[in-house]
């Protein structure tokens, strides 16, 4: 099994922890605003940041023209919700488009090339990232 194929395992999960998939449609959509033991982030503030982060790694792994957001707030929601259960839906369904393209270009790429948008960073940093 070649380096890209173990990285591509990683992002779908199971490897070092348990995949969102197993567990995502589990939580109940009353409950993602929740800080359990008076924790910083509910699991949704959490998953927010999941997604916008992997999104912001594909696009800086993927357009020349990338500009960064503003770290930390960009990073994180405004709210410890969804605004509704259709924004939460589509919250669920961007995470997997996007990590499926990551997957695809993992199946491609020479993992020590530099991503487009930086002459010291690799893809494998990148996905490192993201894993």
């Amino acid at each position: 099994m070649s380096i890209n194929n173990q990285l591509v395992d990683h992002l779908k999960g199971g490897q070092a922890f348990v995949p969102l998939s197993q567990f995502l449609d589990d939580i109940a959509y009353d409950k993602l605003d929740v800080r359990p033991n008076e924790l910083p982030y509910s699991f949704y503030e959490v998953f927010y940041h999941i997604v916008f982060t992997q999104c912001d790694i594909l696009k800086y792994c993927t357009n020349a023209e990338y500009v960064a957001p503003k770290w930390p707030n960009d990073y994180w929601p405004d709210k410890e919700k969804p605004e509704s259960r259709e924004a939460w839906e589509n919250l669920k369904s961007q995470y997997f488009e996007e990590r499926s393209i990551l997957e695809q270009l993992l199946e491609n790429k020479n993992l020590t090339e530099t991503v487009p948008t930086s002459a010291d960073h690799t893809f494998l940093r990148e996905i490192m990232l993201v894993i």
